[in-house]
This record gives C-alpha cells, sequence and structure tokens, in this order.
C-alpha cells in the first residue's frame, strides 16, 4: 500500500475529525464529494482518501486537490468493501470519524453540528441526522430522510427497538453520522457478513458502547444509484434484515421485546414497499438524467 499528499498535514497539526473514504472507481463524483468536505465550516479534519484500486481515474481525481488536510493512499490489490473501510479508517488520526463514499455530499456545517455534542458528551458513541437523497446531478429527490422516532438522545434499546419494529435502518448511511473511533475499534470494525446492510450493522456494535444522539437538520446527502440493482438484492436485504432482526433479539446487551417482534413482522412488508418506491424514483431519475444529456449533446 502506498501513502502520500499534496503536502503532508502541517507539523504539530492534531485534527479533531476524520473523513475519510475508500473508494473504488469513483471518479465521476468524488471531487464533488471531496469539495463539499473542503467547505466545512469546521476547519480541524483531516480527510483520508484511499483509493480500491481503482481502474478509472480515481487516484488522479485524489491528487487533484492540494489541501495539506488531505492524504491519499492506495492499494494494488482490489479489496472487499469492508475490508477496504477498515484499511482506510487505520490511517485516521482523529477522535471522531465520518466515512463517505464517492457522491456524497455534506453539508457545511456538518461536521460543525456533529462534533460538538460528541466534545459535549463523552457519553455518545454516534450523532446521526437527516440526509436527502439526491440524483446524479445532485437535485434533491428524497428529502429529510431517516431518524423516524429517532430525534434527541436515545439509548442502544431505545434505537434497536426502534428498527425492529420498522425493520429498516433508521439510522442512515455513513455520511450522515459520525462516531468515536475508539467505540468502532472495540465494536470490531466494519464486518462484510452483511454487505447490503453493512452500515447498520456497524451502527449498532458501536451502540454497545455509548448513546445515540439524532439531529434533525439535514446535513448531508446520499446519491441515489440510478443503474439496475444486482439480482437478488431485496432478496439479500430483507434475508440480513432478519438476520439483525434474531441477533437483536437474542442479544444480551439489547432488551427487545415480544411486541417489538409482532410489530416489526407487521411493517415487514412496509418496508418492502418503500424500497420499491425509491427504486421507481431512481427508474424516473436516470430517464430524465438520459433525456438532459441528449439535449445538451444535440445542443452543443
Amino acid at each position: 500500500m502506498t501513502v502520500g499528499g499534496p503536502g503532508g498535514l502541517p507539523l504539530g497539526y492534531q485534527p479533531t475529525i476524520s473523513v475519510v473514504a475508500a473508494v473504488t472507481d469513483g471518479d465521476e463524483h468524488l471531487g464533488e464529494t471531496i469539495g463539499s468536505v473542503l467547505a466545512q465550516t469546521e476547519r480541524e479534519f483531516e480527510l483520508v482518501l484511499f483509493d480500491n484500486a481503482s481502474r478509472d481515474s480515481t487516484l488522479e481525481v485524489m491528487r487533484s486537490f492540494s489541501d495539506p488536510r488531505i492524504r491519499v493512499a492506495r492499494t494494488g490489490e482490489r479489496l472487499p468493501r469492508s475490508e477496504a473501510r477498515n484499511r482506510a479508517l487505520q490511517l485516521c488520526q482523529a477522535p471522531f470519524v465520518k466515512t463517505v463514499v464517492d457522491g456524497d455530499l455534506l453539508h457545511p456545517r456538518c461536521l460543525e453540528l456533529q462534533s460538538q455534542p460528541l466534545l459535549d458528551d463523552p457519553g455518545l458513541a454516534i450523532v446521526a441526522a437527516r440526509r436527502h437523497v439526491v440524483d446524479d446531478r445532485s437535485r434533491v429527490l428524497v428529502p429529510r430522510r431517516g431518524l423516524n422516532g429517532l430525534i434527541g438522545t436515545r439509548s442502544g434499546d431505545e434505537v434497536a427497538r426502534k428498527i425492529v419494529r420498522s425493520r429498516a435502518n433508521l439510522i442512515g448511511d455513513a455520511c450522515n453520522v459520525l462516531f468515536r473511533r475508539e467505540s468502532f475499534a472495540a465494536a470490531g470494525g466494519w464486518r462484510g457478513r452483511r454487505d447490503e446492510l453493512l452500515d447498520l450493522d456497524c451502527w449498532l456494535r458501536l451502540l454497545h458502547h455509548g448513546d445515540f444522539l439524532g439531529r434533525p437538520e439535514p446535513l448531508a446527502a446520499v446519491r441515489m444509484n440510478s443503474s439496475p440493482g444486482q439480482p437478488g438484492y431485496a432478496d439479500r436485504v430483507r434475508g440480513e434484515h432478519h438476520a439483525i432482526v434474531a441477533e437483536l433479539t437474542d442479544s444480551p446487551t439489547y432488551q427487545v421485546r415480544a411486541i417489538d417482534r409482532a410489530l416489526g413482522a407487521m411493517t415487514a412488508p412496509v418496508g418492502a414497499v418503500r424500497r420499491a418506491g425509491l427504486g421507481v424514483i431512481a427508474a424516473r431519475s436516470a430517464k430524465r438524467s438520459e433525456k438532459e444529456r441528449a439535449k445538451e449533446l444535440a445542443d452543443a
């Protein structure tokens, strides 16, 4: 693995937050993601960019930014998603960590508003915020998504019961969460055994080590994939949800009740419909973008 940067961190610089991105063939939107990180009002951060043996110009995009807070690393062998994230996070120096992927966008005050509660309350392990869902041109398709019933400070028990009842990842994606690095290490890092629900699996283990805070503001945006889903995706998500519910039910850490499981069984079909609805939105967005590109080419 090679590590380098445009100039290295300034001597004696100790960041409060590490923003880390492990990217595989993500050159199309990576520059916009990096730009949103560099535009933060909270300035005491480092940005660790990890190129997972990309075959496109991902590495060139990473190296095109000259900010001294950026460090770039590359592996010559392509790694599974969870392992690439863990390798990238091993390079982080700050006590608080946010993971982003190519295409994610951060509100300018994202790091500021999420780091302050962690500084103020050592009992918190995770601070999450709502996020927008955007298309490939960064237009908002679904606003203020997530954290239903999870605004404010919640115990791990409360979060686990909400997730069992909803059969959904109410916490959200990596980009809308900030967590403690020491809690992440104690929780065992990213695990590849649930690849479709990699984030949710991690959040629930992090909550073994502290409480949860949900902020009502949308402080991030996740980009909807407009390409067709891989065969069997819906079945894999459903299977992983069932496995997580079973694990929470048997866990001595969380006090999941019979009524939580019963309500979850009733609402499971609603979650499937909701995910199908997002697929419809993605398909419509893709058609709209195709028409716009065709018009731009015709007008050129």
